[in-house]
């Protein structure tokens, strides 16, 4: 079980003794209600100025010594090298291997993965929902890693499957991706049908279905709920107007 440490969810993984990570939490920051309290996005109507106090204290609190690289996600599949920079990069996905510049993702019920080698040369975050799983962001990401290093992989706080339901397109769209028998049974698995042409959908099967098939096979994580645990996590799902939890990595220099 990963841990809170102050207003933090520090991912319980064997990760690198110079690879840090930390996920957060909605409580205790400057943003008022329906941002309330830590809000990190920018995009989705909060106070400018809240949200800028809210980077600072992340800063604060876990010592980066860089910016975040912060994204315009559009649930796509571009994966984009981290340099610190003011832009704002449209894409779900961010890896680095410079030390000491943080990779973020926000998500309120999409799921974030963070990765590194075993090395602790490299590290990526990924912003994840049906549509980046979909679109095959997670190959992506991968694809950034120098070959034949052992990944390790965290699964951040989504939605799960009780509170996820999807239409039959979605399942449609995922068995179209398929190419084996093997991996259409994986993803039929992910999904079960509650009514006629509704499914719940489980986003951290699907994603270690498509990790397993990368031959990725240390992933932790997958235990929270963000519909589910309103005191930790936003949900876009169950609020429409609200905050967005950061997931971050980084290669620390300590």
């Amino acid at each position: 079980m990963s841990k809170a440490a102050f207003d933090y969810l520090i991912p319980d993984w064997p990760a690198p003794a110079n690879v840090s990570a930390a996920i957060t939490l909605r409580a205790r920051g400057t943003s008022l209600s329906p941002y309330d309290h830590f809000n990190l996005a920018t995009h989705v109507g909060d106070n400018p100025a809240q949200v800028a106090t809210n980077r600072s204290l992340l800063r604060k609190q876990l010592d980066l010594t860089l910016e975040p690289v912060w994204l315009d996600q559009v649930h796509g599949a571009e994966v984009v090298y981290a340099r610190n920079n003011p832009s704002l990069p449209s894409a779900d996905g961010v890896y680095t291997d410079i030390v000491n510049q943080p990779c973020a993702i926000l998500t309120a019920d999409c799921m974030p993965l963070l990765l590194c080698n075993q090395q602790g040369t490299q590290v990526a975050a990924v912003h994840a929902g049906w549509r980046g799983l979909c679109g095959g962001i997670i190959s992506k990401a991968l694809e950034q890693f120098v070959p034949g290093d052992p990944m390790m992989v965290y699964l951040g706080p989504a939605i799960s499957a009780k509170h996820f339901e999807v239409g039959t397109e979605v399942l449609s769209a995922f068995l179209s991706k398929a190419v084996t028998n093997n991996e259409k049974d994986s993803i039929k698995k992910a999904f079960v049908e509650t009514s006629q042409g509704h499914y719940s959908a489980d986003l951290y099967a699907l994603a270690r279905a498509e990790l397993t098939k990368r031959g990725v096979t240390q992933v932790y994580g997958g235990e929270f709920c963000s519909y589910g645990q309103s005191d930790l996590f936003y949900s876009y799902r169950r609020e429409k107007v609200c905050g967005r939890n950061a997931s971050l990595i980084w290669l620390n220099s300590k």
